[in-house]
């Protein structure tokens, strides 16, 4: 059974849910700890702990889904290159037999 945060997370399955959520747990405690040992009041210490979770957690989630689109598009290139290059190899069509047969025509 899979483990979800809140009722709807689903922090096993979904990339980069579990180190955002992590990241921002730590990002909270720093961050509250630090305000109330410089200004002693705890209820804002609160407040700002469960601001910096929102802010760590939200800004972990953007960067890593961010390369994790880019890394998706570099992956789908990459494959479409070697399917292309699996079906145009040895033919009319193949990029680097047209490159390799015009320099040596004109040398």
């Amino acid at each position: 059974m899979p483990f979800k945060l809140l009722g709807i997370l689903d922090v096993e399955n979904i990339p980069c849910a579990r180190d955002s959520v992590l990241y921002g747990s730590l990002g909270s405690v720093v961050a509250g700890l630090g305000h109330f040992l410089l200004t002693s009041r705890i209820r804002r210490s609160c407040d700002v702990g469960v601001g910096g979770f929102i802010v760590v957690t939200l800004g972990c989630w953007f960067h890593c889904r961010y390369n994790y689109a880019k890394l998706r598009i570099q992956e789908r290139l990459a494959r479409e290159g070697i399917k292309n290059k699996i079906l145009y190899e040895s033919t009319h069509l193949d990029p680097a037999r047209k490159q390799t047969n015009g320099g040596s025509s004109s040398s």
